[in-house]
């Protein structure tokens, strides 16, 4: 292979060239708790760069950058949505309470995307369960888990 198509280095270590993370294209709506865990994390990569800087680690300050550079941009784009008292319908924050046809009770938050663990029941607004509950009612259905479930409770 001509040299040409070739990158040189100047020492042994791999170039750490990462890609950035994904921006989702939707609005970057966050919990109080959500806009807290982006601050933290904030905090943790200024601290693993620094960290990764001094031992001179390229692959970690790369990771840690590349993160930074995520967190940064969802910061700045964060929509701090505070949770609205009224519990009439179903809306962003909220937690939800549903019944299965079988009686089995699931409960849901419906949270920002990057705060979403769904085995903890948090789930991102956008997903395709948040929708289906999205703006209903106490006694309303919704399609939910691939079985039709009726809203028994909003907090």
């Amino acid at each position: 292979m001509s040299s040409a198509f070739t990158k040189e280095q100047d020492d042994d270590n791999p170039r750490e060239d990462l890609p950035d993370r994904p921006i989702s294209p939707h609005r970057n709506l966050v919990t109080p708790e959500g806009l807290q865990q982006i601050e933290a994390e904030l905090a943790r990569l200024h601290a693993e760069i620094d960290r990764a800087t001094a031992q001179e680690d390229k692959h970690a300050l790369a990771l840690a950058q590349r993160d930074l550079r995520y967190w940064m941009a969802r910061r700045a784009s964060a929509e701090v949505i505070h949770p609205i008292a009224d519990h009439s319908h179903v809306r962003f924050g909220h937690h939800v309470v549903v019944e299965l046809d079988d009686g089995e009770r699931r409960r849901f938050k419906l949270v920002g995307e990057d705060e979403a663990d769904p085995a903890k029941g948090l789930i991102p607004y956008v997903a395709p369960l948040a929708v289906a509950l999205m703006g209903k009612s106490v006694g309303d259905k919704a399609e939910v888990i691939h079985h039709s479930a009726r809203i028994v409770e909003i907090a």
